[in-house]
């Protein structure tokens, strides 16, 4: 019987100090993840069958509470997350219209910056330069013509100015030799007549 005794004293103790190492039951399920607070409460429950425990209403109850609260957290959480998704679209859409906006605006001004506009025509900058120096080397080139050509007509100018002061030398010579002539005749003629009338 002492032995009885002994051993149920000894029962007790270890119960008493293991279950001073566990936290009571409704401390234990109200603290820690939901699952954790469901595994304390299995654990900590009374086993009828391999397959039933019994579970006190109280810590049913309070399991329940926990579940709510965490719920009605989560919920609130899902609510933010969604405004604050819903604001994150609204920044997104924004954000892609302006950058539609500055594309547009960026493709506008490489087109100002790469064509110059001519006569009310569009030239790309190459374009533009071919044209330009296209005329500069026509206009070089017409200049130079004219530049040539007046050239031989001042040349052209000088010789015909040489040939009619040479002629007209000429002709000065010419004049005088034939008024030498022309009054050495008269002399010749005088000198017949007088002859004729002598």
């Amino acid at each position: 019987m002492f032995k009885k005794l002994l051993f149920f004293a000894f029962i007790v103790s270890s119960t008493t100090l293991f279950g001073q190492n566990k936290r009571m039951l409704p401390y234990a399920i109200q603290e820690g993840t939901l699952n954790e607070q469901f595994n304390n409460l299995i654990n900590l429950s009374r086993s009828q069958d391999v397959d039933f425990k019994l579970i006190r209403k109280t810590n049913l109850e309070i399991i329940r509470k926990n579940v709510l609260d965490s719920i009605s957290l989560y919920q609130k959480e899902i609510t933010t997350l969604k405004t604050n998704s819903s604001s994150s679209t609204g920044t997104i859409n924004t954000l892609r219209d302006s950058v539609t906006t500055l594309d547009a605006a960026l493709q506008a001004e490489q087109h100002k910056t790469n064509s110059i506009s001519f006569l009310g025509i569009d030239f790309s900058k190459g374009s533009y330069h071919t044209v330009v120096w296209s005329i500069i080397i026509v206009f070089i080139l017409a200049f130079l013509v004219t530049l040539a050509s007046f050239r031989k007509a001042k040349v052209d100018t000088d010789e015909h100015k040489k040939t009619a002061e040479q002629l007209q030398e000429e002709l000065q010579t010419l004049r005088k030799k034939s008024l030498e002539k022309e009054q050495q005749l008269k002399r010749q003629l005088l000198d017949e007549q007088m002859k004729r009338n002598s």
